[in-house]
């Protein structure tokens, strides 16, 4: 008997489900994924910038209709990603009935005294996903196949803590560290995130194990086309090793997760 009333109680909540249509398409509308999905530069293209996973949250936005034989039909969806605030497009057609309505969302927002207790698992998932068969995937954030700021975010989103999705992005919002390179071995911990790029733009981020090892999903030119460790203070540094710490600009401490304000 208690059987059948829980199969009746999980049809009722079916029913109170709404899925994602061309009916129910409503801009400014909240919904929850229920697949993984790959996200967009713009409407027309196909130029991938992250990737969204089964339970993340978005909030339409915008949409690309067009006319297919006289019948209206939604292309492209324009979405914010609740979770970071990261603007994207989805395929409609991949979307639909694959989403399902929440009426509102809140971040959650951890001390910094717990996102350190985290750190080992956040080091520990990131030493996995190096050891799983991958390749440098730009806009890659669900693997095996990540960039390299979107293996940092999912490494920390694996534990439950978000930051921001690009590189440049988690520059801003981490606790500066130090800008000299020279001067940051004795104040560099565990989880601190290392920064690359150019004196005008941060383009690249690593994850600090210890003893200034970092990993890191690198590209083919001057790297290793997927995870791979490599060391900043270390004598005799290897080629891809040495081209990044010429190429470094600053480190960071995660001490808070990412909170919108948009909602």
């Amino acid at each position: 008997m208690s059987v059948e009333r829980h199969s009746a109680r999980e049809e009722f909540n079916m029913t109170l489900e709404v899925l994602l249509t061309k009916s129910s398409f409503v801009l400014g509308s909240l919904w929850n994924l229920r697949i993984n999905i790959d996200g967009f530069k713009s409407e027309n293209s196909d130029e991938l910038v992250t990737q969204a996973s089964i339970g993340r949250s978005f909030q339409l936005i915008d949409c690309l209709r067009s006319n297919f034989k006289d019948k209206e039909i939604i292309d492209r969806v324009k979405v914010r990603l609740l979770e970071d605030d990261y603007i994207c497009w989805f395929r409609f057609s991949e979307l639909m009935h694959q989403a399902s309505k929440i009426e509102s969302w809140e971040s959650e927002l951890f001390t910094e005294e717990r996102i350190i207790s985290r750190i080992p698992r956040i080091l520990s998932w990131t030493k996995a996903a190096k050891k799983m068969s991958n390749e440098y995937l730009w806009g890659g954030t669900i693997g095996p196949n990540f960039d390299c700021s979107g293996l940092v975010q999912s490494a920390f989103a694996s534990s439950g803590i978000w930051i921001p999705r690009d590189a440049c992005q988690q520059e801003k919002f981490c606790k500066n560290i130090d800008l000299d390179v020279e001067a940051l071995g004795k104040d560099l911990k565990p989880g601190d995130l290392l920064f690359f790029g150019t004196s005008e733009k941060c383009t690249h981020v690593g994850l600090h194990i210890e003893n200034g090892f970092y990993i890191h999903s690198s590209g083919v030119t001057d790297g290793h086309n997927g995870i791979e460790i490599d060391g900043l203070f270390q004598p005799n540094l290897g080629k891809i090793a040495s081209f990044y710490r010429s190429k470094f600009r600053s480190a960071g401490r995660v001490i808070s997760c990412y909170q919108s304000e948009k909602l």
